[in-house]
């Protein structure tokens, strides 16, 4: 990960430490994000990044990589050379995926630059926000933590 470690404990800190041409992005991904996430989640730093998550008040047991951080959903960071959105549904539902990237390819020339949970967009012109508030309505938390527990909790 290309982190351009800023240092932030809130997520307008973050935004307020970015390069001007990065502000207005983040501030957007944030907007859409937050205007279209289900009830529960909750907007906190984590890993140096704005991060969505199931707060411990939901889901007591937290990450499994660290109970004591609430369990992550989506995050969005600036990086070095791109903004960079993690979405852990992505991951954990192929289903998800097919449709975000077929979606994404109807709407627009470029191609999609992925990586696990990660989707990579060096330019403002490719960040498809409309999609993006579509694809954070697809998942509530109690389907999150359902979806967490059968995919990544060894049983």
């Amino acid at each position: 990960m290309n982190n351009m470690k800023i240092q932030a404990q809130t997520p307008q800190e973050y935004i307020q430490q970015l390069p001007d041409d990065r502000k207005l992005i983040m501030e957007n991904l944030r907007k859409v994000i937050k205007e279209n996430l289900p009830k529960g989640f909750e907007e906190t730093i984590s890993y140096g990044m704005i991060t969505y998550v199931v707060p411990h008040q939901l889901y007591p047991k937290g990450y499994h990589c660290n109970p004591k951080q609430a369990l992550p959903f989506i995050s969005i960071a600036s990086q070095k050379n791109f903004i960079a959105i993690y979405h852990m549904g992505l991951y954990a539902q192929p289903e998800l995926l097919k449709w975000f990237s077929e979606q994404y390819s109807k709407q627009f020339k470029y191609k999609l630059d992925m990586g696990k949970s990660c989707l990579r967009f060096k330019k403002n012109e490719q960040i498809p926000y409309e999609l993006i508030g579509e694809f954070c309505q697809k998942i509530s938390p109690a389907q999150w933590i359902e979806l967490y527990e059968r995919q990544f909790i060894k049983k």
